[in-house]
């Protein structure tokens, strides 16, 4: 049912807050669960359109208009807008593999990770850059290929 580890992201604007419960409510349809967000049970958006639930609708509501009618028009009218929203969306990442990570060291002249780990700071500080760069490269395994601590090559 769950991908990865749980994410949060702070909402500080009504404009954002607007954005990330339009996100929200066409989840199901993006992921193709439903063909019409007002037909999908398993959110809130029937709270906001008309049957109030256990949702308070109120803030939302009244940041389209003090007017609840006008407002629940407003509402239904921006929730499905076509849009590109992006909140929290996950990006498919290339995975790099292992054997990759050293092809791209031995292109730069590091046959071993002794070799890299004796390196001066500043070299080895290049190296770790120029790796971290590479899309599909992560922290944790340049760490765990290097022998360098996660924490160096995050400060790098």
């Amino acid at each position: 049912m769950f991908q990865e580890r749980f994410k949060s992201e702070v909402v500080e604007t009504d404009v954002y807050f607007l954005i990330v419960l339009r996100y929200i409510h066409q989840n199901p349809l993006k992921a193709g669960i439903t063909q019409d967000i007002s037909k999908y049970l398993w959110s809130s958006y029937q709270d906001y359109v008309g049957n109030p639930g256990i949702t308070d609708i109120d803030f939302a509501l009244d940041v389209f208009s003090n007017d609840r009618t006008k407002a629940v028009k407003l509402f239904m009218d921006y929730s499905n807008e076509n849009n590109t929203d992006e909140c929290l969306d996950y990006t498919e990442r290339m995975a790099v593999s292992d054997k990759v990570v050293m092809d791209y060291l031995n292109e730069m002249g590091i046959t071993t990770i002794s070799q890299l780990q004796r390196l001066n700071k500043e070299r080895r500080d290049d190296v770790i850059r120029e790796r971290k760069e590479i899309e599909g490269i992560t922290i944790r395994q340049l760490a765990r290929m290097t022998g360098i601590s996660k924490s160096v090559i995050d400060r790098v």
